[in-house]
């Protein structure tokens, strides 16, 4: 386990009512109903665990490839991912979690692109804490 030795940001969230509840930061810029999906057989009418994390985790690794491009020199005109979280069961049936992010990096060659995005996986929180505990597929796909 790594330690934290620098505080640098703390997010608090108030969670009531878990997949059928809200969820709202203590800087209120975060409110959000909670709703089982349809596929879970909810209603749909609101937001998942599975879309939050989908989002957390593209921002946090953009931001990882921006701090790569900038520390290479490399300038690009724009990323893009689009990130897909599948809740799933495993062998045992309990559950589990898979991300895929299919990755642009605008103005890039390739293979420049795949280079960036191996070096932000070393970057990037969440990469670093979901490393060896859920399957993580990145596709450079522009």
């Amino acid at each position: 386990m790594m330690k934290m030795e620098k505080k640098l940001y703390t997010a608090t969230v108030n969670v009531q009512g878990g997949r059928e509840g809200r969820a709202v930061s203590t800087d209120n810029n975060l409110f959000v109903d909670l709703r089982y999906p349809k596929e879970l057989g909810g209603n749909g009418a609101g937001t998942n665990p599975e879309q939050l994390f989908a989002a957390g985790f593209a921002a946090c690794f953009e931001g990882a490839m921006g701090t790569v491009l900038r520390k290479r020199n490399i300038k690009a005109e724009g990323i893009t991912i689009d990130s897909q979280v599948t809740l799933g069961k495993d062998a045992e049936d309990g559950y589990v979690l898979a991300i895929t992010m299919d990755i642009t990096i605008k103005g890039v060659e390739t293979s420049v692109a795949e280079e960036v995005v191996a070096e932000a996986h070393k970057v990037c929180p969440y990469a670093k804490a979901t490393r060896g505990n859920i399957e993580v597929i990145s596709n450079v796909v522009g």
